[in-house]
């Protein structure tokens, strides 16, 4: 089968059982509540580029398990093309929803498991690879949308983590012969209760006796004892509401949406195991993914969005008569070259990949380019937006409602004094893009998202080889180090 169609994925929603609370109620249906809706229309789309030819070259890829085509969001990345097309996936993807591609975390951490699990095996004669390739393997060639959980709810950030509640963290609770049994918490989970599976993996470093901490497995939607708790806002509250999700900034996908992914005493399966104990490698799984999620999280899938924000500021220019101003093209300028610096470092995060650990034809990118692009686009994504809204002007706080448009009271009024170089409706829904960007979520989000800015700058600092370049600065004084 290896590709599906958007409606094969639809029946597998309708059929879904899960355990999804929002806004204090229970969902029995993801389909049948607005929210947890766009969520699964998103994910929906992209099955449905996939199987677009246009997008083929970039949504798609040849299995190194079965050699058949399968969803790029399903493959390991072999060579320094697949890092490259990874990357134009996470662009292409943000332009196309304006919202987050719910399989890119699982994708990611994918990769970093399939070189994680390949090494443990070559040093301590496991089989996790072998269990990780049979799940991916079935995974490619059912097209399962897989989410990924990483963060952990850690608590009280002053204690150690054997000083907190266990459940702080993801942990193994107990195990026989069959499998293990798992608790805690993962958060700020995107898109999962919309995925059939979500691979889990260490938050982050571990030390000896931590070695219940070291978990990773996939475990499906509807598993007994998981639960999911989404998040809830005014956007959200806003499309709760609306009867027209055209009225919306993003009326299909509307925002990323995340939920808390809750384990009490969950079973997985040893097949569905891919570490247990190995607390030593906690690290390395947990470095390789984020190499793998700053790339395409940061100067990727940003620069998407920020290609709708730019799209949309031209409009709105046009709209208002004041596309041909200086200072317009100015901003509009800027905004673009903030956007290609992190996309250029994206670039050579990829092109200067290689191979890990050798042996494994795992390709990761570079990490130091990586991270580059992540701080950039952090920092320059604020930037952004605030040019967006100097150009969006007053009405992107200011805008009555759309239902003004439909109310006879207060049409006209409407249709007269918000009309420029365009009519008022138009300004009005182009202004409701730039609301979404401008004055939503997406400023904090793109600054946590992949991890906060001074975990990169401690990976950039890492991994900038200082040495050398010290070697080389004493070179060109014709000094020796002592």
């Amino acid at each position: 089968m290896a590709l599906i169609k958007p409606e094969d994925y639809y029946r597998f929603i309708e059929s879904l059982q899960c355990n999804y609370y929002i806004n204090g109620k229970k969902v029995q249906k993801l389909l049948s509540h607005p929210v947890s809706k766009s969520m699964v229309d998103a994910t929906a789309k992209i099955y449905e580029l996939a199987l677009d030819p246009r997008y083929e070259e970039v949504m798609t890829a040849k299995s190194h398990l079965t050699g058949e085509t399968i969803n790029r969001n399903l493959h390991i990345c072999r060579s320094i093309e697949d890092l490259d097309k990874r990357a134009e996936m996470a662009q292409l993807t943000s332009q196309k929803l304006g919202t987050c591609n719910y399989r890119c975390v699982g994708c990611d951490a994918l990769n970093a498991l399939a070189s994680v699990t390949w090494e443990i095996d070559q040093e301590r004669d496991t089989r996790y690879h072998t269990r990780f390739n049979n799940f991916l393997k079935e995974a490619q060639e059912n097209d399962w949308a897989v989410s990924g959980a990483v963060t952990d709810a850690k608590g009280d950030r002053q204690k150690k983590i054997l000083e907190e509640d266990p459940d702080m963290h993801v942990h193994i609770a107990d195990q026989n012969d069959e499998g293990v049994f798992v608790r805690g918490a993962k958060l700020h989970q995107s898109g999962a209760a919309a995925a059939h599976y979500t691979v889990v993996i260490p938050g982050g470093a571990l030390r000896p006796g931590e070695e219940k901490f070291a978990i990773s497995f996939v475990v499906p939607n509807s598993a007994p004892g998981l639960t999911y708790i989404a998040q809830y806002n005014p956007y959200s509250a806003e499309r709760e509401a609306c009867t027209d999700p055209t009225e919306l900034g993003n009326p299909r996908f509307g925002q990323r949406e995340t939920s808390m992914m809750i384990f009490e005493n969950v079973f997985i399966p040893w097949e569905h195991v891919f570490m247990a104990g190995e607390a030593e490698y906690a690290v390395k799984c947990i470095s390789r993914f984020a190499k793998v999620h700053r790339m395409n999280c940061g100067g990727a899938c940003k620069v998407g969005f920020a290609d709708i924000i730019i799209g949309s500021c031209l409009l709105a220019a046009e709209y208002s008569g004041t596309a041909k101003v200086p200072h317009i093209r100015e901003m509009i300028t800027e905004m673009v070259r903030l956007s290609e610096t992190a996309h250029a470092a994206t670039i050579a995060a990829s092109v200067k990949g290689r191979e890990e650990p050798e042996g494994s034809g795992v390709y990761m990118p570079d990490d130091l380019f990586g991270n580059v692009a992540k701080i950039t686009t952090a920092d320059n994504f604020w930037k952004i937006m605030a040019l967006a809204g100097d150009i969006a002007g007053g009405m992107v706080v200011t805008m009555p409602s759309m239902k003004e448009l439909q109310n006879p009271e207060t049409r006209t009024y409407v249709e007269k004094y918000l009309r420029a170089a365009g009519p008022a409706e138009k300004r009005m829904r182009i202004t409701k893009v730039l609301q979404n960007w401008t004055a939503g979520l997406h400023g904090p989000g793109t600054w946590h998202g992949a991890g906060s800015p001074q975990a990169q700058k401690i990976s950039l600092y890492r991994s900038a080889n200082l040495e050398e370049k010290k070697k080389i600065a004493l070179e060109i004084a014709e000094m020796e180090e002592e």
